[in-house]
C-alpha cells in the first residue's frame, strides 16, 4: 500500500501561526478533503508539502520512509496543480500534449481522452476555465507520480466540467493517492473518503456541512 503521511509542520509569517504541528496522511485509493477558510494556511500546506515553500518545520514520509522536501519533485513522488496554471498561454493544446510525452503511445491517452479533441487546436489562453483545468489533470493524472495534491480544482469551472473532473478523479483512485482543496465543498465532500478542516493552525476531523458549520467553515443554517 503506499501511504504519504505529513507531520510535525510548523509555518510562522511574523507573529501569526499559520500552521501549528499540522499532521495528517494519504493513502493510494483515497481522496483526502482539506478545507479551510481563505487565509488558513491550506495552500501553505500543500506546497510544504511538495517541497516549493519552506516552513519552519515539516516530517515527510512516502511508505514509512523518511523522505526530504527537496527531494519529492525529483524523485517524482507528488505531483501539484496549483490554483493558477502551469501552462504557457499562447502554445497550443496539441502543441503541449507532446511536450509532457514525448512518446507516441503516451500522448494517445491524453489526445484520446474523452473531449479534448474539442479544443486540442486551440491555444490555452483561449480555452475554457473548465477545459483548462481538465487538461491540467489529464497532465498530471498520467504522470507516475503517485501522489497528487489538487489546489481548487473545481474553481471557476463549469458545471459540465466540474462532472468530468469528478470521473476522473474517482478513476485515479485505483492508481493515486489525491489531496484535494476547493471552496465547492459539496463537490469536495462527495468524492472524499475521508476529510479536515483547518482552522487557527490546526487540523480537525470533519463529516458533513453540519461538521464545517461548527468549525466555522460554513455559516450554520437556521433551525
Amino acid at each position: 500500500m503506499r501511504l504519504l503521511e505529513v507531520s510535525e509542520v510548523n509555518k510562522a509569517f511574523g507573529k501569526r501561526q499559520i500552521l501549528d504541528n499540522v499532521s495528517f496522511g494519504c493513502k493510494r485509493g483515497e481522496l483526502f478533503g482539506l478545507f479551510g477558510r481563505n487565509g488558513s494556511g491550506k495552500s501553505t500546506l500543500l506546497k510544504a508539502t511538495m517541497g516549493t515553500l519552506k516552513v519552519d518545520s515539516i516530517s515527510l514520509s512516502i511508505d514509512r520512509k523518511a523522505i526530504n522536501p527537496s527531494e519529492i519533485i525529483p524523485q517524482q513522488k507528488i505531483g501539484y496543480l496549483p490554483q493558477d496554471t502551469f501552462l504557457p498561454k499562447e502554445m497550443k493544446v496539441r502543441d503541449i500534449i507532446p511536450l509532457v510525452f514525448p512518446k507516441g503511445e503516451e500522448q494517445d491517452k491524453i489526445f484520446y481522452s474523452a473531449g479534448i479533441s474539442a479544443f486540442d487546436s486551440k491555444k490555452v489562453g483561449k480555452i475554457s476555465a473548465g477545459q483548462l483545468k481538465y487538461l491540467e489533470l489529464l497532465l498530471l493524472a498520467h504522470l507516475p507520480h503517485p501522489f497528487l495534491l489538487l489546489d481548487e480544482p473545481f474553481s471557476m469551472v463549469e458545471p459540465h466540467y466540474i462532472e468530468k473532473i469528478k470521473e476522473l478523479l474517482l478513476s485515479l483512485k485505483a492508481t493515486k493517492g489525491l489531496v484535494i482543496t476547493d471552496h465547492y465543498y459539496l463537490d469536495v465532500l462527495e468524492l472524499a473518503d475521508r476529510s479536515m478542516v483547518l482552522k487557527n493552525g490546526k487540523l480537525f476531523g470533519i463529516e458533513n456541512e453540519q461538521d464545517l458549520a461548527a468549525h466555522d467553515y460554513l455559516k450554520a443554517k437556521k433551525q
